[in-house]
């Protein structure tokens, strides 16, 4: 699972993008408990999602022109230069050019061979999120793609990401990996699209997980706020209980609680 010890290719921040930043608050306090903290009037609306004062996401309004409602997860990179630049070689598109973010740290939005966003934060006095892994905070990520061996290949030249293999219920998982840590730095996967008729609709995309105290109850509560179901909640074997939902603006997310660690 995610957790803060960053390493260069390990998810280190997230945010969303929603047309209704003061909605999306609620929402998220009411889903998370989380608060919204303002970056300040030179952040152009930007703020952060706290817990207990910790932050564990950022979120900001955007418009239709930046693209839908959506989580973006950041990827660690000591040098987001370097990595836009090999991630062009690499088939993969520069949508937001690598900038200083206020002395904090540097950002680059990038596109993967299949054209899926994600992002970089390259650490300043920002080094990522203050909590990941425990109830209300992200503690895993999702890979939805039409082809897996083409982006094991991009993220691995990109982010020297590295995959491994692990049974599941009806098959095997593609889990992954910053090279720096191995595989007990698995912190996401590696999903074929064309087997979730639910996901293939929507199209490839990064999927952020949220740890939560109680699926069922979560999905409840962002019913009774304006989100949408898109998988109920269902166990998955040693694993953990999961539910796909939507914000009331269609930014996609997961839930889960996961299942005790096995000693």
């Amino acid at each position: 699972m995610l957790t803060t010890r960053f390493v260069d290719g390990a998810p280190n921040w997230i945010d969303v993008g929603t047309p209704d930043i003061d909605g999306a608050r609620s929402f998220y306090a009411a889903l998370f408990g989380w608060q919204f903290r303002s970056a300040g009037p030179e952040a152009g609306g930007y703020g952060f999602f706290q817990l207990d004062g910790r932050t564990v996401a950022g979120g900001m309004q955007t418009t239709a022109e930046q693209g839908p409602p959506a989580w973006t997860v950041y990827f660690q990179s000591s040098d987001a230069e370097a990595t836009a630049k090999t991630a062009e070689q690499a088939h993969g598109r520069v949508l937001v050019r690598p900038m200083d973010v206020m002395g904090e740290g540097h950002m680059a939005i990038l596109a993967d061979q299949a054209g899926v966003p994600f992002g970089l934060w390259q650490p300043g006095r920002i080094r990522g999120v203050d909590l990941a892994g425990d109830p209300g905070s992200l503690c895993w990520v999702e890979l939805y793609t039409p082809d897996i061996a083409a982006a094991a290949a991009f993220y691995h030249k990109v982010l020297r990401l590295e995959t491994s293999a692990a049974p599941f219920p009806g098959g095997t998982y593609t889990c992954v990996n910053p090279a720096e840590g191995g595989e007990d730095a698995v912190f996401g996967g590696l999903v074929p699209l064309a087997d979730d008729p639910t996901e293939a609709e929507a199209g490839p995309y990064w999927l952020p997980y949220f740890e939560v105290e109680d699926a069922d109850a979560t999905v409840a509560r962002a019913l009774e706020r304006g989100g949408t179901v898109r998988r109920a909640a269902a166990d998955v074997p040693g694993v953990g209980r999961i539910a796909r939902l939507a914000d009331p603006y269609g930014a996609r997310f997961a839930v889960i609680k996961s299942a005790p660690q096995q000693a």
